[in-house]
């Protein structure tokens, strides 16, 4: 089975910085698209930051300039560095994959349980 797990949440002051990282284990072939989701409690689950194999991003409008991401394919992981945080970012992230095990198998779609970050003074 593959597993995606992510570190670094937290409690930041607003204008602060974070960074969140995602390692990807397991049986893996490649990795497609990685990134970052997040949920506040009562919203609609949304993207934050998706970053291709080949280093294309794409970001949230709500985030472009603040937030940028990166990612290591011999590692498999994935990164999102969070400056000049707002109240509003405020929510569970989630790391995304879409992952093929097998060579010339199907993709799927891959999710870590999440992190905490907590923007306020």
């Amino acid at each position: 089975q593959v597993q995606l797990v992510e570190s670094g949440g937290g409690l930041v002051q607003p204008g602060g910085s974070l960074s969140l990282s995602c390692a990807a284990s397991g049986s893996i072939f490649i990795i497609n698209d990685m990134g970052w989701y997040r949920q506040a409690p009562g919203k609609q689950r949304e993207l934050v930051a998706l970053i291709s194999r080949g280093g294309n991003t794409n970001y949230a409008d709500s985030v472009k300039g603040r937030f940028s991401t990166s990612r290591d394919n011999a590692k498999n992981t994935v990164a999102l560095q969070m400056n000049s945080l707002k109240s509003d970012d405020t929510a569970v992230y989630y790391c995304y994959g879409r992952i093929a095990r097998n060579r010339s198998g199907p993709v799927y779609d891959y999710w870590g349980q999440g992190t905490q970050v907590t923007v306020s003074s």
